[in-house]
């Protein structure tokens, strides 16, 4: 399957009508409106999918209120994550090892001409 198949549906929720304009009507008389046509549209559009706007917004409202204590969750993964790695250096930093070759280089910078 492409990475387009959706294409279609994501490219908005109207398009030009395909047929020519019918001719018997007069360009500013009253059109009716069908129970799914929005009255903003030209004459000359068709929706395809009517009300889907309207379903996309339901949809995120209800997707953002699934995700809503996600943030609070990663914080505090993070958070653990970057206590284990202070608690990891200060165990290496106090070692016998560590503290011999920083002592070192300290004496060695401060002993440059």
């Amino acid at each position: 399957m492409s990475m387009n198949h959706h294409r279609h549906t994501f490219a908005g929720t109207s398009a030009l009508a395909a047929q020519p304009a019918v001719t018997g009507r007069s360009a500013g008389g009253p059109q009716s409106i069908g129970p799914g046509r929005d009255s903003t549209l030209p004459a000359n559009v068709v929706e395809l999918r009517p009300g889907a706007a309207t379903s996309r917004r339901r949809r995120s409202v209800r997707l953002k209120g699934s995700e809503a204590g996600m943030a609070t969750a990663e914080y505090a993964i993070a958070t653990l994550a970057a206590v284990g790695f202070a608690g990891l250096l200060v165990f290496i930093l106090r070692s016998d090892e560590v503290r011999g070759f920083l002592l070192n280089l300290i004496r060695t910078a401060l002993a440059l001409p």
